[in-house]
């Protein structure tokens, strides 16, 4: 009998076709320095990173003006003027910031017409050390580069093209909310190109920020035709549901901009930290960053900018090196048509009696079968290795440094389950018929995209391929495993990349999903797969190669330089006790923590009055009593007290005594605050009179040059005042007071947290209005709604 070999060819062939999707998603070279002047090379832009990210340049620090001057010098070396935008901004997250943004512009032809705005900032995230290669070292770079190769061909273009760097994005989008809303130049923008980071590898995903449709962006973008280009309209659908923070949302938001994003978002655990350096960036990626400037900036200077204006929407999404579009109005249609073509196969099939109701029905139960056990297997199993390995909950953003084995372990687990169900349920003579419960399942998904989230219609593509392959089927009455493989190609090329990329965005707490997805992908590739004749041998083989990756990720689960494990400590003076705590965020202490805070810390719920703004909401889980190092309390004035009516006038200096980097201002919530402005800047976004406060805090002061935060605003006279700050300087590690260990060179400090920080906690208590005081800007009365008559005010301001 001759032996059949589909089964290995198509299983390899398969293989080999994922591994050429994803070898294709990104550039897998990089260019050096003898390459033209002309085209982007990797190489020199790479030395742009070198240079910027020497040491942690965010805001207030003294590096920070360093990376600031060698921008400034590297587009004055390219012939451009620069200029410097400065000023205070209170974002809507209740961050204020005095911002420096470094600005050039490149004239067009023809300056009348809407300008192209290419935009990176070039400030590093603070308290974790980052020295900010990835996060924002190569969006800075990737412009640099590619403006230098723009303007060596000396090509005319017509539009002008502004180049801003901002400033402060890392805390809070000050820098774009500064220029967007008192920049001259900011009225001019048409399209605005943003290139940033959320990792240090992978490839760059494109996203789209727009108030309307997004046709015309589709087709522009399309036409710019990027070599490179990574994205779909379900991460666009999703993205615009979701809060967003890049400085593009603010033009979108407050200037009513549009435009691109492009960032990568691989080895997350990289983000934010103090190994987000040059070893940890890969040059590919910052290659492929350079693969979507060129082209796009060469489209965009000549093209009209005010034509990508739209208010439709449409369905995107890319396979290696081709962008595909159609309309959303599409969506719905093609669901229905592909739901009445299976519905027509199936009489079809009936008629010839090769198709049974029965059988389908019996289709449901591999499938679900499958679904349901791999979903809870990969849920609990994922939560059992947190308890297993609870260093994992280290890392706040919960992707690990073993991720990419974990992904690979629990999806070889779901098709090894996928091959066990179906070994027990299906039989190769029925595989079709338990084909068309599968596509059925895909059809029900897709209606239910078509009306909550039409972005991701795009999935209904491999469902025609699956019915193209079954309509072959039920015309022969016989299975073509070639025909099979070839129809099994868009399902690959589309849904595979999600199977990976949703726990690299969004976690491994979401792996129960790509496994999901993967068995529902079996599902589609059922032509293919229920005619192997040994299922149960596949089923075997995918478990142990489950096995061997999950053996790899505990080969990996510790920690080393490179990988390191992140810990934190603060310490916590309160100025009204005048007692000292260290505190720490950790659930794991090590042993550099356990030198301050010992073998058995108190819990620390009790620091956590004053809630400290984290991206991950952490708290303060141990403190441990600290000696009293006699840190200098800041100096608080009250410039103004006064009663008007119903409402009570206050302005409140707060200096520093020593060097720092932030304040935080909390409020009692009963305190309804009006009116308020801080270092003369109101909140972006405020309507009315009333602020809206976050909970208790009011306001987050990243102080540059140690200058003082100047309060202004109002409240209710009958409310009792109660304010505390916390006062934070960011050298708890530096400062002679302290004489600290180092860390290990496996540890590094906590990201997305107040770290490494000196601490002052104070209550801010009213005291005798400063004599002498000259109010630079003065609050103008204005009518608040109450049932007390304003009257003026008879006191006089000394």
């Amino acid at each position: 009998m001759k032996k059949d070999y589909s089964s290995i060819l198509s299983a390899l062939f398969i293989l080999g076709f994922l591994g050429l999707i994803y070898a294709t998603m990104m550039p897998k070279w990089t260019s050096d320095e003898d390459n033209s002047l002309s085209e982007f090379s990797t190489e020199r832009a790479f030395t742009q990173v070198k240079a910027i990210a020497q040491k942690p340049h965010f805001v207030g620090s003294q590096n920070h003006e360093v990376v600031a001057e060698y921008i400034q010098t590297e587009l004055q070396k390219l012939g451009l003027t620069t200029s410097i935008q400065e000023g205070f901004t209170l974002s809507d997250w209740g961050n204020l910031v005095k911002s420096k943004n470094i600005l050039a512009r490149i004239k067009g032809t023809d300056s009348s017409k809407k300008a192209l705005l290419l935009l990176s900032h070039y400030d590093s995230a603070p308290h974790s050390y980052s020295l900010g290669a990835s996060d924002d070292a190569s969006g800075v770079a990737t412009i640099l580069e590619s403006v230098r190769a723009f303007l060596y061909t000396k090509k005319q273009h017509k539009n002008d093209i502004i180049i801003l760097f901002t400033d402060a994005e890392e805390l809070g989008l000050n820098g774009a909310a500064l220029f967007v809303t008192q920049h001259q130049w900011a009225k001019n923008v048409g399209l605005v190109l943003n290139f940033e980071a959320r990792g240090s590898s992978g490839p760059s995903y494109m996203l789209m920020e727009t108030n309307k449709g997004n046709a015309a962006l589709v087709k522009e973008f399309a036409s710019a035709k990027a070599t490179f280009p990574v994205s779909n309209s379900l991460m666009y659908s999703i993205y615009k549901m979701l809060p967003n923070d890049t400085d593009l949302t603010v033009f979108r938001e407050q200037g009513n901009i549009q435009g691109y994003n492009f960032a990568f978002i691989d080895n997350h655990f990289n983000y934010h930290t103090a190994q987000d350096d040059i070893n940890h960036l890969d040059k590919n990626t910052l290659a492929h960053q350079g693969t979507y400037l060129m082209p796009l900036l060469n489209y965009f200077s000549n093209v009209d900018l005010s034509a990508t204006q739209a208010s439709t929407d449409y369905v995107y999404f890319t396979i290696p090196y081709t962008f595909i579009s159609y309309p959303f109005s599409w969506v719905f249609p093609m669901t229905i048509i592909a739901l009445v073509l299976l519905g027509f196969l199936i009489f079809v099939g009936k008629g010839k009696r090769i198709i049974s109701f029965r059988e389908i029905g019996k289709g449901f139960i591999p499938l679900f079968g499958a679904v349901i056990v791999t979903g809870l297997i990969t849920f609990l199993g994922w939560k059992g290795l947190l308890l297993i390995y609870p260093q994992y909950n280290d890392l706040l953003n919960g992707f690990t440094y073993n991720g990419h084995a974990y992904i690979a372990g629990f999806v070889l687990l779901s098709i090894a389950i996928s091959f066990a169900f179906y070994n027990r349920f299906s039989a190769k003579k029925i595989t079709m018929n338990h084909f068309v419960s599968a596509l059925l399942v895909w059809i029900l998904i897709n209606s239910f995209l078509a009306n909550s989230l039409q972005g991701a219609g795009f999935l209904i593509i491999p469902v025609y391929f699956g019915l193209f392959a079954f309509a072959a089927f039920i015309l022969t009455q016989k299975s073509n495993w070639i025909l099979n493989l070839v129809c099994s190609l868009p399902a690959l090329l589309i849904i595979a990349p999600f199977i990976q990329m949703f726990p690299i965005g969004l976690g491994l707490k979401v792996l129960f999903g790509s496994a999901i997805l993967s068995v529902l992908t079996f599902g589609l590739l059922l032509p293919i797969f229920g005619a192997y004749a040994k299922k149960g041998i596949w089923s075997i083989t995918f478990f142990i190669l489950a096995a061997a990756f999950f053996a790899k990720a505990h080969s990996e689960s510790g920690y080393e330089f490179g990988k390191a494990k992140s810990n934190s400590l603060l310490y916590v003076y309160n100025a009204d006790t005048n007692v000292a705590n260290w505190v720490t965020y950790d659930t794991n202490l090590d042993s550099w923590t356990k030198n301050y805070l010992g073998n058995a810390p108190k819990d620390a719920k009790i620091m956590n009055e004053l809630p400290l703004f984290s991206k991950y909401n952490s708290g303060f889980t141990y403190a441990a009593e600290a000696p009293n190092k006699g840190i200098l309390k800041p100096k608080i004035e009250f410039l103004e007290d006064r009663i008007a009516g119903n409402q009570r006038y206050f302005r409140i200096r707060i200096s520093p005594n020593r060097t720092v980097n932030r304040y935080d201002i909390f409020a009692n919530e009963a305190m309804i605050i009006h009116n308020f402005k801080a270092n003369g800047a109101k909140a972006l976004d405020q309507k009315g009179s009333k602020y809206e406060q976050k909970g208790k805090k009011i306001l987050s002061y990243y102080v540059v040059g140690n200058e003082p935060l100047e309060m202004q605003f109002s409240m209710d006279s009958k409310t009792i005042f109660d304010m505390n700050l916390l006062e934070s300087s960011f050298d708890l590690m530096t400062n002679p007071l302290f004489n600290m260990a180092q860390r290990e060179p496996w540890m590094m400090p906590t990201p997305f947290v107040l770290n490494d920080a000196v601490v002052i906690r104070q209550k801010i208590k009213p005291s005798a209005v400063v004599a002498g005081t000259v109010l630079k800007n003065p609050i103008v009365n204005r009518a608040i709604k109450d049932s007390l008559t304003i009257t003026k005010d008879s006191l006089n301001v000394n």
